[in-house]
């Protein structure tokens, strides 16, 4: 519209300055900035000064500062302004800068945010002129326009990299809640990016059609970085649980002083058959070869808690005995304890004192029930989820949590652990994501499905998951196999967590051909040496697999 030559565009920063983010100059076919690929090297042109005075030499800043729009007929002519850049470039170029139009770029609520510069306005003989009084108010309403398309631009990039701050500060926040998971969140998706980058390149076979948009890649990045959200649900101390009797502490404690009480009923015992001269005084083998069997039934019981051997038959067949033995209780145990489990120890009459109380419980109170929607207990949830839900939320009972058969968990335990990703799932369906996110939710709960239907929340075959999803999958074990930051296991070395991942695919739980691609791109090198210690990474013979 204007005839212009060439032309500046100026980006107001959050320091105040203008930074070059377009130049031309057609007829010496400079073309910087923008889209062109070729940076702007000159510098930022400061609108103030370092005592704060306005810089109003400088005609960009002067419009900027003032928001007026200002035409230079000449700027060899001009004494108010200094054009000592434009004639410096004009030495070095042999160009001739006359004619300037600087027109201030202002938001909706006429804030600058940037400026337009247009540089020697050229007749229809091609010669330059002065920018006329008729084009300039045109130009103004075209810089109007472009500034509140620019103005948007800000705001979407702004909103953009909120939320990209809010996604890594959630998964932050997963990783900080436990040392079990470490970095776990931030890993996950650099492995998941990596992985689908390589099915992208693939020119043939089962992937040679397969590739994500660049709004695709935003919604792989975002349900990436929110595939385990739903952990912000689940407790601590059933995340971190390392011993069969630790809740928020290990009430193991707890069980010690019973021990300690009845040797102490036991020492009575003797003592007071001794003053009732039914015993004598000297004779104490029967009082320590009962505390000595005392002794070590708790050092069996210490051994239970620990959860290292596999629970035998005959192992809780004596766990049960032990727990049959009595002690006397002579204070009332409803006193100053918490609102919640006096609800819970009402469901029974309290007992006359003194009471003869087991030395291992399995009591109502311990019997925590579903305080909220479980959604997976119901068939028909809006979700589609298909777990099996325990009857109760926790049960905290003595001899049922040290009966466990292997590990630390009762089943209502796993299930709450699991149960993260149903979280992670409704969380996510709630949020109203615009439609070219809306898979978000699939790409972020389908990382625990398998190949084979038996996965969980929703049992979901492979062939109904998406490629996504699937890479999430295998992404998901390999960082968890390899992890180093995990206090209850040792690190895997590179070969061995293949090997097992190999297991899992021969079970139908990992998708084979991303399996195939995982090895033969080299992607699980790539990721060894970013994120494994060097003591990881041996060799793999990737031929073994296929």
């Amino acid at each position: 519209m204007g005839n212009a030559d060439g032309g500046t565009l100026y980006i107001r920063t959050k320091e105040d300055t203008l930074q070059f983010a377009i130049m031309r100059t057609d007829s010496l076919g400079i073309a910087r900035g923008g889209t062109t690929g070729e940076a702007i090297t000159l510098p930022q042109v400061a609108m103030f000064s370092a005592d704060g005075a306005p810089n109003e030499k400088n005609v960009a800043s002067y419009s900027a500062i003032t928001g007026e729009t200002i035409n230079i007929e000449d700027a060899y002519d001009s004494d108010e302004f200094d054009f000592s850049g434009a004639k410096g470039f004009d030495e070095n170029t042999g160009y001739r800068s006359r004619s300037f139009l600087t027109v201030p770029l202002k938001n909706n609520q006429q804030d600058v945010i940037g400026v337009l510069q247009l540089l020697n306005a050229l007749d229809d003989a091609g010669e330059v002129v002065a920018f006329t009084d008729e084009i300039q108010p045109l130009i103004e309403a075209l810089a109007s326009q472009a500034a509140v398309a620019l103005e948007n631009q800000n705001l979407i990039e702004a909103q953009k990299t909120l939320l990209d701050s809010f996604i890594e500060l959630m998964a932050s926040a997963v990783d900080a809640k436990s040392p079990y998971t470490g970095g776990h969140c931030q890993r996950v998706p650099e492995l998941t990016k990596m992985l689908t980058r390589a099915a992208c390149d693939v020119g043939e076979g089962t992937f040679a059609e397969f590739d994500l948009s660049e709004e695709e890649w935003y919604e792989l990045h975002i349900g990436a970085w929110l595939h385990d959200c739903g952990k912000v649900t689940t407790p601590e101390y059933v995340v971190d649980k390392a011993t069969k009797l630790e809740t928020i502490t290990d009430r193991i404690h707890e069980v010690r002083t019973r021990f300690e009480v009845v040797k102490r009923e036991a020492v009575i015992r003797h003592q007071q058959e001794v003053i009732a001269g039914r015993r004598d005084a000297g004779d104490e083998r029967e009082l320590q070869a009962e505390l000595a069997r005392i002794d070590d039934d708790f050092e069996f019981i210490a051994e239970c808690n620990l959860g290292g051997e596999f629970m035998a038959d005959e192992r809780i067949e004596r766990l049960q005995q032990i727990a049959e033995r009595t002690y006397s209780r002579t204070l009332d145990n409803r006193l100053g304890v918490a609102q919640e489990e006096l609800r819970r120890m009402q469901s029974t009459p309290p007992e006359s004192l003194p009471v003869q109380e087991k030395l291992l419980q399995d009591r109502p109170d311990h019997i925590h029930e579903h305080d909220t929607e479980v959604y997976s207990a119901d068939p028909d949830n809006p979700y589609g989820f298909r777990m099996e839900v325990p009857k109760h939320k926790y049960n905290k009972g003595e001899v049922y949590n040290l009966s466990i058969g292997r590990g630390t968990l009762t089943d209502e335990e796993r299930f709450k652990i699991n149960d993260h990703i149903v979280q992670t799932i409704v969380m996510l369906e709630q949020l109203p994501f615009p439609i070219h996110l809306e898979r978000v939710p699939e790409i972020a709960g389908g990382h625990h499905e398998k190949m084979d239907g038996t996965g969980y929340p929703k049992r979901i075959m492979g062939g109904d998951m998406s490629v996504p999803a699937r890479v999430m999958a295998i992404a998901d074990v390999f960082e968890a196999l390899t992890a180093a930051d995990r206090p209850y296991k040792k690190p895997k070395t590179l070969s061995e967590s293949i090997r097992i991942m190999s297991f899992m695919v021969k079970d139908q739980h990992l998708d084979s051909e991303l399996f195939r691609l995982f090895l033969e791109s080299g992607v699980y090198r790539d990721y060894a040496d970013r994120y494994l210690m060097p003591s990881q990474v041996d060799e793999v013979q990737i031929a073994d697999y296929f």
